[in-house]
């Protein structure tokens, strides 16, 4: 009767700790991003060394590092900032990239997001609901440094606003598949970005032109990690900011368009991703 006691009481302090240890579960991984530029430069000249210095500073810009701090529920994925190298400008050329502020909240249990963005100057605070992608699993694997990966798929299409070569504004719709892969060995549903959903963390996603990919995890660092949501912000819902974004957009591109109208001064269109 006495043995019978203890295998009780051990099985019940497995348990106990089990659970203290799914409760505390905890870590930071760090993603990189590339994105492929398919650039074309109309140029009145025909500069093929203009398209080239454009090209390789966009290359750079896109270049980003970010930190997606998670819990068994919560997360938070934003950018690193970075002191950005001294650009000397050639030939009168700099582009630069406005990528924001991005700060990106997730609650899984909850079955929310906060996501606190900027655009044209002003501060957003999109809050609304998660809407999970509907995933394929697909039978293959590949390591991403330690972990083990398995592949999942999605198809959806993207509309964007475009200028046309006769200075005309169109929305194009095309399709667009996005490959994840995630990995069981890190059991969270949670991933960079908008991406979870999945039964392990997503450690690499390619959409479209852009990829992330994981570089490095720490699994229960020594410090316990702070996730905060953010706070600061106009508060919208996505519709109502994507609303807003499109407009935005639109009235910058018909500026652009009677800038290029005018016929004032040299006229160069860049075009990313057609």
């Amino acid at each position: 009767m006495l043995k019978i006691i203890k295998v009780v009481v051990v099985l019940m302090l497995a348990c106990f700790q089990t659970n203290v240890m799914a409760q505390n579960f905890q870590g930071i991984a760090t993603y990189k991003s590339h994105r492929k530029v398919d650039l074309k430069v109309n140029d009145e000249k025909g500069n093929s060394e203009m398209q080239k210095q454009i090209q390789e500073q966009l290359r750079k810009q896109f270049q980003q590092e970010y930190t997606l701090t998670f819990n068994k529920n919560e997360s938070i994925y934003k950018r690193e900032e970075k002191l950005e190298a001294p650009n000397p400008v050639q030939s009168g050329i700099r582009i630069q990239v406005s990528q924001g502020s991005d700060v990106m909240y997730k609650n899984i249990k909850e079955n929310r997001y906060t996501n606190k963005t900027e655009i044209f100057g002003k501060l957003f605070l999109i809050k609304d609901t998660l809407v999970n992608k509907q995933w394929q699993l697909v039978n293959e694997t590949k390591n991403i440094g330690d972990y083990t990966c398995f592949k999942a798929v999605f198809s959806h299409e993207v509309t964007s606003q475009t200028l046309t070569e006769e200075g005309e504004i169109e929305n194009v719709t095309k399709p667009r598949t996005v490959t994840v892969w995630y990995t069981p060995q890190i059991p969270i549903n949670n991933g960079p970005a908008e991406f979870y959903g999945l039964p392990g963390l997503i450690l690499e996603v390619n959409d479209g032109d852009l990829t992330l990919i994981c570089t490095k995890i720490i699994i229960n660092p020594t410090e316990e990690v702070s996730i905060d949501e953010p706070s600061k912000g106009k508060e919208v819902t996505q519709a109502e900011f994507d609303e807003i974004n499109d407009k935005k957009s639109k009235e910058m591109m018909e500026q652009f368009q009677s800038r290029r109208g005018s016929g004032d001064g040299e006229r160069v269109m860049i075009r990313i991703g057609g």
